[in-house]
């Protein structure tokens, strides 16, 4: 993996994503410490976790938040109603 310093990703960027698109990955540092990395896209993989996630976050937005204790809940599409 090679490392840039972000002053020069800054000004190479195209450059590296086309690296990048080829299947490298690039590490970028400021004043020599790694603060990113660089690296192609890949799609997410749908794990047990992160499907039982996205089913509560579901349920919490059918459900609806109190926006206040002493009103009450609005559900989601209440919320967008013009």
């Amino acid at each position: 993996m090679k490392a840039v310093s972000a002053r020069y990703a800054n000004q190479r960027l195209s450059e590296l994503l086309a690296r990048v698109e080829s299947g490298e990955e690039i590490v970028i540092t400021k004043r020599g410490h790694p603060v990113a990395v660089l690296r192609p896209y890949r799609v997410p993989t749908m794990t047990s976790e992160r499907r039982a996630a996205i089913k509560r976050a579901v349920q919490v937005m059918a459900k609806g938040l109190p926006w206040d204790r002493a009103l009450r809940t609005y559900r989601r599409d209440e919320m967008h109603d013009r």
